[in-house]
Formats: C-alpha cells, structure tokens, sequence
C-alpha cells in the first residue's frame, strides 16, 4: 500500500480477506463518514486488460442492483494503479467460515438462508444476470441472520450470452459450478440453481456432495455423477426436501428449478407446511390392534330420551288408525 487513503476519501482501516482476483478491506468513508468494504485489484494484474475490464464490469453490474439480499455498491475508482470497488460494510461472517466453525447448520436454519439468497439471485436473474460463481465464501451473513451475497466478477448478462458459444477456459469455483459450466456451454439462471443446490447441500451434510483431487475430476463428477442422497449424511432431512435438492441438483439444466426466484418460491413453500423434523419419530403414535382401548361412558341421558321418543311414536300410531278408520274416505277401510 502506498497510502492508506484513496481516492481523496476512503481511509483503509484493516484487511478482511482476499480473492483470486483481489483484496477486500475495512474502510472508512471520510465524505460520509461510514464503514464501508473496499476491494482492490490485485497490483499484479493491473497490468491485464481483460482482468481489469472484468473488474470494471463487476462494479457496473453489482452497481445496477438493488435488493435487500446483495450487497450494495457505492462507488469505484481508481487510485493511480489502484483499482478499487466500494461496497456497504456487512457485519458478520461469510457463510464458509461459519461452516467451518459451527459444521452441519440445522435444517430450517439452512432454509432460511437459502431462501434469503434465492430471493437475492432471482431478482439478478429478473434483471438479465447470471452470477456464474456462487459459493458460500461470497454470501455474507449478519449477526442477525440477514444474508448479502456478494461478488458479481464473473457474471454473465443474458442479453451477451449466444445458444451455441464454448468456453476454453472454465471460470467459476469446480466445487460449486454447474455441469454446463464444467463442460464450457453457456450459463443460464438454472447454472445458479445447480450451485445453491450444492450449497444448501453443504449446509445440510457439513461437506460437498463431490470432493476430487483436482479441477479436472470435479468437473467429471459434476458431469457424470449423482450427488450422494443427502439421508446418508443427515438422515433426518424430510423426504420433501431431499427430492428438491435431488431436482436441484439435475445434469440436465431442463431438469431443474429454472430461476432462483421458483427455488426460493419452493422453499418458502416447504417451510409453509411445516418441517416433519420438528416432531420426533418417538412421539409418534402408531395404531397397535393388541393395545387395549379404555371404552368410552354410556350415556344414559341421551338412551332415556331415545327410548320415551319411541314409546310416543309408536302410541300415536293406533290412534291415527283408529281416526282415519271413521271416514269413508280412509285408504284403509275396506
């Protein structure tokens, strides 16, 4: 760092992590006198043209996005060879760290997280963008449970992206990146879908359903291979929720939910009805025909009435008898 101050206004406070592609720092905005986050392009590919116009792009993508589930961006410059985006301070965590200290989160926990971030991504995909790199180090969790994700560097506009185009180099994390995007064929919204899949995965079973040696056989398994049913790591997963994640989690794009938006809608609606894990199996009664039943109390009361109601019916019979008998009119009189 030449200073600790750029652009004239952001006065950098302390790390806070770092990416492939850049650093990210806790600042101070001196103008409006506010945290915030800034993140900087590395200073060794400054000098890479198509990485700094990724970078560019970056900011202007996340820029054009508003939603209480993204992180918010305020502003991007440069600084001499600087490059930097400045986005809102999120206080909290990001989710990869909190799986690596709190392990497998519990199944409505997990929901509730995952449906905040669909709500997130399904209003990019609303506004004609692919984020193309979801994982849980870019969604941000607050102390209070609300959910930013972050880190639009590698999103695709759909406008820009053509039926048949290849990709040679494959961008995207192998872990969490879709069997489309591990072949080169273009993204698409259900591209999203697959890698919250893995994610809410991760959160349930406190591991990755494909776990290769390398890029190369991840990106077969993801290709080729069935993720694991989520029972055999949390067997208590009700079977409704294991079936969406298993159509989550399709090889074919068509087969999955086709934006976050109808992901999210499909959550809300699970946790609607009710999660089967909240009721313990041992509390279930099940019917047992060898299981002596207490009989219920006669109710005399109500048999009294029944049987005085009887004795008048059956009274006024031989009177209606003997009535209509005294007209010649009677159907009765012979």
């Amino acid at each position: 760092m030449q200073t600790n101050r750029l652009g004239k206004r952001y006065e950098i406070v302390e790390r806070l992590g770092s990416g492939g592609m850049a650093h990210v720092y806790k600042a101070y905005d001196t103008k409006l006198q506010r945290e915030v986050a800034v993140k900087i392009l590395r200073e060794s590919l400054v000098a890479d043209t198509a990485l700094t116009a990724r970078f560019l792009r970056e900011a202007r993508a996340a820029a054009n996005l508003s939603h209480p589930n993204l992180v918010t961006v305020h502003d991007f410059g440069q600084d001499r060879e600087r490059y930097y985006i400045v986005m809102e301070s999120i206080p909290g965590s990001d989710l990869k760290t909190i799986l690596r200290e709190e392990g497998p989160l519990s199944i409505d926990r997990s929901v509730v997280i995952m449906i905040q971030v669909a709500a997130g991504i399904g209003y990019a995909h609303r506004a004609g963008l692919i984020h193309c790199d979801l994982k849980p180090h870019n969604i941000l969790i607050t102390k209070d449970e609300r959910v930013k994700v972050t880190d639009f560097g590698i999103s695709r506009a759909l406008a820009s992206i053509r039926p048949d185009e290849h990709a040679d180099v494959v961008w995207g994390s192998p872990l969490y990146f879709s069997p489309e995007q591990a072949s080169g064929a273009p993204p698409s919204p259900a591209s999203d879908v697959y890698s919250l899949g893995i994610i809410l995965y991760e959160m349930l079973a406190g591991r990755l359903p494909f776990d290769g040696k390398n890029a190369d056989d991840l990106a077969q398994m993801h290709l080729r291979q069935s993720a694991p049913d989520i029972r055999e790591y949390r067997p208590e997963t009700p079977p409704t929720l294991a079936l969406i994640l298993e159509k989550t989690l399709s090889k074919e794009p068509s087969q999955r939910y086709r934006t976050a938006d109808q992901f999210g809608q499909i959550l809300n609606t699970f946790r609607e009805q009710g999660s089967p894990v909240s009721q313990p199996s041992s509390t279930k009664q099940q019917p047992d025909e060898d299981v002596e039943r207490p009989s219920k109390p006669v109710d005399w009361p109500a048999i009294l009435l029944g049987l005085l109601a009887f004795i008048a019916v059956g009274g006024l019979i031989p009177l209606w008898l003997w009535v209509c008998l005294l007209y010649p009119s009677c159907p009765l009189t012979p």
